[in-house]
């Protein structure tokens, strides 16, 4: 038992560790809005993964993935939405040399909600994710009737160290805010970002179902 846990725990971490758009989005919403935006970006994309959790055991995300229609289709929407994302950052970064005035109006821009339902829709409308909660979370799950009922306390985990690695990346973002204010630097990342998230919507349209 305790094998399993830590076998758990250990590819759990290897998954969110792994960068992908949830990170990408963090980051980005960490410097144009401060930690509480970054912190409310991961709670966004932990109630996307929740919402996946439930879906997983209720045997909706094996309709979804079963249909290719649908599951094309909510790639699409991903795929764009990444894309939005990305394209707003880059052009932020290539307008002339933000004020002082301009970069809070960008922070105010950015509120509590908006923060929260960019990574909840980020998270929600990748169905990569629905692959994810019926290949992993089943395989530390006794196949026995009402087995799929076990996924949801092994889901939580999931969504619970999700949020807690990606609130981190708001926390040092916000120790570095002053650095990251500076006009350059903020522009660099902006570039980047907008880059990364634009080139992970594409990879979403192009890839192949596994």
């Amino acid at each position: 038992m305790l094998a399993e846990t830590l076998a758990f725990l250990g590819v759990c971490a290897l998954v969110i560790c792994a960068p992908g758009p949830d990170t990408a989005l963090t980051v980005r919403n960490s410097i144009i809005g401060g930690r509480r935006s970054g912190v409310l970006t991961s709670a966004g994309v932990a109630a996307g993964q929740l919402v996946w959790t439930t879906a997983a055991s209720v045997g909706i995300a094996s309709l979804l993935q079963a249909s290719q229609p649908a599951f094309a289709a909510l790639k699409i929407v991903g795929a764009a939405y990444l894309i939005f994302l990305g394209i707003q950052s880059i052009l932020a970064a290539v307008r002339s040399r933000p004020s002082h005035l301009e970069r809070e109006t960008r922070s105010a821009e950015l509120g509590s909600w908006k923060a929260w339902r960019q990574g909840f829709i980020s998270n929600l409308a990748n169905p990569k994710m629905a692959v994810f909660f019926l290949s992993l979370l089943p395989q530390f799950v006794p196949a026995s009737p009402g087995s799929f009922a076990a996924l949801v306390p092994l889901g939580l985990v999931f969504c619970l160290m999700t949020f807690g690695w990606l609130s981190l990346y708001a926390v040092i973002l916000h120790r570095l805010g002053a650095f990251f204010q500076r006009s350059h630097v903020r522009r660099a990342f902006d570039a980047m970002t907008g880059t990364v998230l634009v080139a992970l919507g594409l990879r979403l349209a192009t890839q192949q179902r596994s």
